[in-house]
């Protein structure tokens, strides 16, 4: 089998929630491009078992609640202690929050809870990494938003909302950082058959899978966390050095279209195939 070009040859990333769903994927596929890789989680478990699967001292875990200051900048001096650099700042920890859609059935700290993960979170995770970028003049800074930050009604208030936040902040930042030669983009995937959406929509993966592939607009695949994590890699890569400020979108086609006209034509047909032959 031909050997692949490795194009994080040399870097120093830190990926966060990268214990299981598309951080994990990421983690995997950096480390065999070349990169030395800490994972940031509270999946303790997940985290050093993944890390123990790969059996190499390329990868290592540290435990980071991404909301806890604290926790975020010892993540960061753990990757100048042990490799005297940051190159790649992934922060992709986020959780989906209550299944609740209506906003006068949302609970407020549930609410809360979701923008502290996915927004401060990954305020925190860009903040003490332009602490090690800026001086060295260079570095990527990548989060995870999600398709729900350019289509409306598709998750929860919550999850939408920050994931339009985070599209936000990698905006300014890619204003603010670009002038000491710092790239910040997002990776925003469409439904990801992961735990997190597994758990969101009380399904089992393939049950999930299933669901995706029917709403889908380009059909015979499905997007999995491994495609997410090939994103990564380009945006973290050598090759992607001219693209910052880009929500770089993976969804098949899906949010280039309103399926709701669709949907509802499709339900008239059914009704009345039935009304038909109940006849």
């Amino acid at each position: 089998m031909a050997s692949i070009a490795k194009r994080l040859e040399g870097k120093v990333a830190i990926i966060t929630g990268g214990a299981s769903g598309i951080g994990a994927a990421t983690a995997k596929l950096f480390v065999q491009h070349g990169a030395n890789v800490i994972i940031a989680d509270v999946q303790d478990e997940l985290g050093h078992s993944l890390c123990k699967t790969l059996g190499t001292n390329t990868i290592h875990y540290v435990h980071c609640d991404v909301t806890n200051d604290s926790d975020v900048k010892n993540v960061v001096d753990v990757a100048v202690t042990k490799y005297g650099k940051l190159d790649i700042m992934y922060n992709n920890a986020g959780i989906s929050g209550d299944s609740t859609r209506s906003i006068v059935g949302s609970d407020n700290e549930a609410f809360k809870r979701v923008f502290e993960v996915n927004v401060y979170g990954a305020f925190l995770g860009a903040k003490h990494a332009a602490r090690l970028m800026v001086p060295a003049k260079r570095g990527v800074i990548l989060f995870t938003s999600s398709v729900a930050s350019v289509v409306g009604g598709e998750t929860t208030h919550a999850y939408a909302v920050s994931k339009h936040a985070v599209v936000g902040l990698m905006k300014n930042l890619c204003v603010e950082l670009g002038e000491h030669g710092i790239r910040v983009n997002c990776v925003c995937p469409g439904g990801v058959p992961t735990p997190l959406l597994n758990n969101a929509l009380r399904m089992k993966k393939k049950e999930t899978q299933e669901v995706l592939r029917k709403v889908a607009v380009l059909k015979g695949t499905v997007l999995e966390a491994e495609d997410v994590a090939r994103a990564a890699l380009y945006l973290s890569s050598d090759e992607a050095k001219f693209v910052s400020g880009v929500n770089f979108v993976l969804d098949g086609g899906y949010s280039t279209t309103n399926m709701s006209f669709t949907s509802a034509l499709n339900a008239l047909a059914n009704n009345h195939h039935t009304n038909n032959h109940a006849k």
